[in-house]
């Protein structure tokens, strides 16, 4: 590592560390004001971006009387002379006479003047070649507007764009959609004691966040090339301010690894000084996690830009991810601060005093139940590989049997619901 050490007058001691929840808050808030700008995308470019205004019909749904069956369109009583056949994608002419019957497919329009379907299964042919059969008393097809009328909204604003709302876009007319432009995020990896290949050894751990970080950012909604990853950065302070100011110029939000307390190799507060940032946060009152910030610059193009500070320490790293990141991703998509679901506690869960506690989990979605892992340690990430979330202890209280917890949810696939 290196040993350039900042002047101890030049060190500034760190200030009283922000609420855990007032951190959440806050962090959303500023990203609320910087939401990203709307665009418009085709359909098949949408999936994992934000809805920038509400889905509608460009038509009812169905917009036709629709089949449902095959069968036979009919009109007056049968049996049935049959005049001719619709399929699937055909306008057919209307039934004008009583006693008639075209051939219907499934999907496929009913004509006007039909009095009902009959199911293919459930009509026989008499000897003359009439069609018999007795129609159900419900009638078996879509009427128009069945799912939706004309211009109905369907989805709000701020639903986050999956296969399923792709497919809805598509049902009711839709070639494109207005989104909110995903967020463009770097990584700098800082720490010259790290390895990018190979077992750690001989005083050498091995960078776990790197390749996990982007990862999770994309799960997130975030837009990370392999170019927008870069480290490890030189523990000096000119290689700081020269990695950040590079992945700055093409990102909106630039996470950054260790170097995140002051101590002689952290470069970090210093490099962000000399950008001319401004801290959002600087330390939350959360444990794993605590030594975390975000701050904010103005770019060239008078939009904001983000650098958020993740420990060094990888179960902290990603505590700081979910507090941090996540609120303000949601701000720049213009989406509500998440609500954070609840969970009842399986066994114990002891409080950090003052401190907010991020203890992982492993939740039982069906029965509400969370149960704490092991392997929780800030430099472990055995016990995060098969956790589904954090469980927030308050500070000065402890999770006991029983207790109904908020739980942060780590991050799926962009668009993936829970099930």
């Amino acid at each position: 590592m290196s040993t350039e050490t900042a002047p101890a007058a030049d060190r500034v001691a760190p200030p009283p560390p922000a609420g855990w929840e007032e951190a959440r808050s806050r962090v959303h808030g500023v990203g609320l004001a910087a939401v990203l700008p709307e665009v418009t995308r085709s359909l098949a470019e949408t999936d994992g971006h934000i809805l920038a205004e509400p889905l509608t019909t460009r038509t009812a749904l169905p917009a036709f009387p629709t089949s449902s069956v095959d069968g036979w369109a009919v009109r007056g009583a049968g049996p049935w002379r049959v005049v001719g056949q619709v399929l699937a994608g055909g306008t057919p002419t209307p039934l004008t006479e009583d006693g008639t019957t075209v051939e219907i497919a499934t999907g496929a329009m009913v004509p006007e003047g039909a009095a009902g379907v009959l199911r293919v299964e459930e009509s026989s042919r008499t000897p003359n070649g009439l069609v018999a059969g007795t129609l159900r008393s419900v009638p078996e097809w879509r009427e128009p507007g069945e799912e939706a009328d004309a211009g109905e909204e369907l989805l709000p604003a701020g639903i986050s764009v999956d296969p399923a709302v792709i497919g809805l876009a598509a049902s009711c007319g839709h070639d494109s959609l207005r989104v909110r432009r995903q967020p463009r995020a770097a990584l700098l990896v800082f720490g010259d004691e790290l390895l990018t290949a190979g077992p750690p050894g001989a005083g050498r751990v091995r960078d776990a966040l790197g390749p996990a970080v982007p990862a999770w950012l994309r799960r997130y909604g975030c837009v990370v090339r392999p170019s927008d990853v870069v480290g490890p950065v030189a523990d000096t302070l000119p290689a700081h301010v020269a990695a950040l100011r590079g992945a700055l110029a093409g990102a909106d939000l630039v996470c950054t690894t260790g170097g995140t307390m002051h101590g002689p190799v952290d470069h970090l507060h210093p490099a962000l000084a000399a950008l001319g940032a401004g801290y959002v946060v600087n330390t939350v009152a959360v444990r794993p996690g605590f030594p975390m910030l975000l701050a904010r610059l103005t770019g060239a193009d008078g939009r904001a830009r983000f650098v958020a500070g993740l420990p060094g320490n990888p179960q902290s790293a990603i505590v700081a991810l979910v507090s941090l990141v996540a609120p303000l991703l949601a701000g720049l998509a213009g989406r509500p601060l998440p609500a954070l679901p609840h969970a009842t506690l399986a066994e114990p869960i002891p409080g950090r005093g003052d401190h907010t506690r991020l203890a992982l989990v492993r939740l039982d979605r069906a029965a509400g139940i969370a149960y704490p892992v092991g392997h929780v340690g800030s430099a472990m990430l055995r016990g995060l590989a098969g956790a589904d979330g954090f469980a927030v202890i308050r500070p000065r209280t402890s999770g006991e049997p029983g207790d109904r917890v908020p739980v942060v949810p780590l991050p799926l696939l962009p668009g993936e619901r829970v099930g």
